[in-house]
């Protein structure tokens, strides 16, 4: 049995344009009309599963997608990073900015590993790799990387190597046994 699974990356915020850790900040309005935008050229799903983020709720809202919360979807828990810039801490804490860049199992922040980010996502992938049908995950730049490294059967130390843009989608299927990524042409 075949199980489709498309990720979508939650539409831009303030952090991403300021290079901030985000809070639970909502999504810019230029992002709410491009995803309206994008609606009608989502294949139809059988289930859309969206992160307790506001940001990723208000993508699925802008979608037109009845979604349900997922809470194995939130992002990656950055500690007391959270709302702090990646230029605030290279300035402030440079040594432990680079020990969780470069050390998977690393959180200097007091919140999620990259290593626990993983084995999160790992697990929820597994539960769903037979289930069949079509699932949307409307989720976070950092869990669609690691649902990356999961289908690539990638090494950590790879993670920080795929760039997933605001309202990105990241295509994938299993055949019951292992996820592969799926790159489609425009117009399927």
């Amino acid at each position: 049995m075949m199980t489709r699974l498309t990720w979508i990356c939650h539409g831009a915020t303030a952090a991403n344009r300021q290079a901030r850790f985000p809070l639970d900040e909502p999504l810019e309005t230029d992002a709410m009309s491009q995803a309206a935008a994008m609606a009608s050229a989502l294949p139809r799903a059988d289930t859309v599963l969206v992160s307790p983020a506001l940001r990723a709720r208000q993508t699925a809202e802008a979608l037109g997608l009845p979604s349900t919360v997922a809470p194995e979807l939130s992002d990656c828990d950055y500690g007391h990073w959270a709302g702090r810039s990646i230029t605030e801490l290279h300035a402030t804490d440079p040594d432990a900015l680079a020990a969780w860049m470069t050390e998977p199992s690393a959180a200097p922040h007091g919140g999620e590993s990259i290593e626990s980010l993983h084995a999160r996502v790992a697990a929820w992938m597994g539960l769903r790799r037979d289930e069949g049908g079509h699932t949307i995950a409307i989720s976070h730049a950092p869990v669609i990387r690691a649902a990356i490294m999961v289908a690539l059967q990638a090494p950590l130390s790879s993670f920080w190597l795929a760039d997933i843009e605001p309202l990105a989608l990241v295509r994938m299927t299993s055949n019951g046994s292992r996820w592969s990524l799926r790159f489609e042409a425009p117009g399927r």
